[in-house]
């Protein structure tokens, strides 16, 4: 117990608290204080450094967030409004996320609903089965535009999808063998289905990767688009209805009353523009790594760090 990195943190911050006479206040997370709440998240020791130095500049109230992976976790208060954001900038490898309202419950069942590509796994699939087929460059300049939102995703999808026609359909089953998940992603779903967390994918790829990745990661229902093929080969279309936009946020409201999942406790995330409904859908959206149209939209946007951080913005 008294080499675990949680142990070190709670003693590094009694003895600054002591040290402080006052001016630095410790509480159980849950029972915060009145007042401006942020919270931080990271990784090294050498971040760890430059919080502390801050921390001894504050006059606040702070609680250690302990959680079932590597990163280190505190929440802040402050009575003084607007001060606890800036007295952390430009600290390299921290994330730090303004708590406005109530934050959902990790303790208690939930939904989450994730985009695939660049999301869960760290690649878009078409521009890997578009690199496969020879036309690589051509669709990932749609791609790029189509997550700006520059695009009506339906329409950018089949103009990719028609790219890719009379490619040998063996493709995806090579792109499916090593699909790349994105960092994190397994320690973070981990957490979740320990709480009785429902765990769902819905993409605007194709149906052959997030099955893989419903079965390989245990995940509770997965939605894409159906390619079609002919005779071994693809046959540049989509067959069925298109998981655009407004299906994936659908899904969020669907499955939150399939699932039984309580009002505050519907969580999604993303990275483009596609995902903006989904985020807004949800009680508590979240940008990874996201577009600028996503990352205004949602209620926090991870930005350096990895998917383990999203069970620190939810409440023990």
């Amino acid at each position: 117990m008294e080499n675990t990195p949680e142990y070190v943190l709670q003693t590094r911050l009694h003895a600054l608290a002591a040290s402080r006479q006052g001016k630095l206040r410790l509480y159980e997370e849950g029972q915060a204080p009145q007042g401006e709440r942020v919270r931080l998240v990271w990784e090294t020791k050498a971040t760890e450094e430059l919080i502390f130095a801050r921390l001894t500049e504050l006059n606040c109230a702070i609680a250690p967030l302990v959680r079932a992976n590597a990163l280190r976790g505190l929440e802040l208060v402050s009575a003084t409004p607007d001060t606890l954001p800036a007295a952390f900038h430009g600290i390299a490898g921290l994330e730090v996320f303004p708590v406005t309202g109530s934050l959902p419950s990790l303790s208690r069942p939930g939904l989450l609903v994730m985009d695939m590509d660049s999301t869960a796994i760290k690649i878009e699939c078409i521009d890997e089965l578009a690199a496969m087929a020879g036309v690589g460059e051509a669709v990932a300049e749609v791609t790029e535009r189509a997550m700006q939102g520059e695009l009506d995703f339906e329409q950018s999808l089949r103009q990719r999808v028609a790219k890719l026609a009379g490619a040998d359909a063996g493709i995806i089953d090579s792109l499916c063998g090593r699909l790349p998940l994105m960092d994190g992603l397994t320690d973070m779903l981990a957490e979740l289905k320990g709480h009785d967390w429902k765990l769902v994918v819905a993409s605007g790829g194709f149906t052959p990767f997030v099955g893989h990745l419903k079965a390989s990661l245990g995940l509770d229902a997965a939605f894409a688009n159906e390619l079609v093929i002919v005779d071994g080969k693809l046959a540049g279309e989509v067959t069925g209805t298109v998981v655009d936009a407004n299906f994936k946020a659908d899904v969020v409201s669907r499955l939150g009353d399939e699932y039984g999942i309580e009002r505050g406790q519907r969580l999604a995330i993303g990275d483009g523009a596609n995902d903006i409904p989904m985020v807004q859908r949800a009680d508590f959206g979240i940008a990874f790594h996201a577009k600028p149209k996503l990352a205004a939209a949602a209620d926090a946007h991870i930005q350096t760090l990895d998917l383990r951080v999203l069970p620190f913005l939810l409440q023990a």
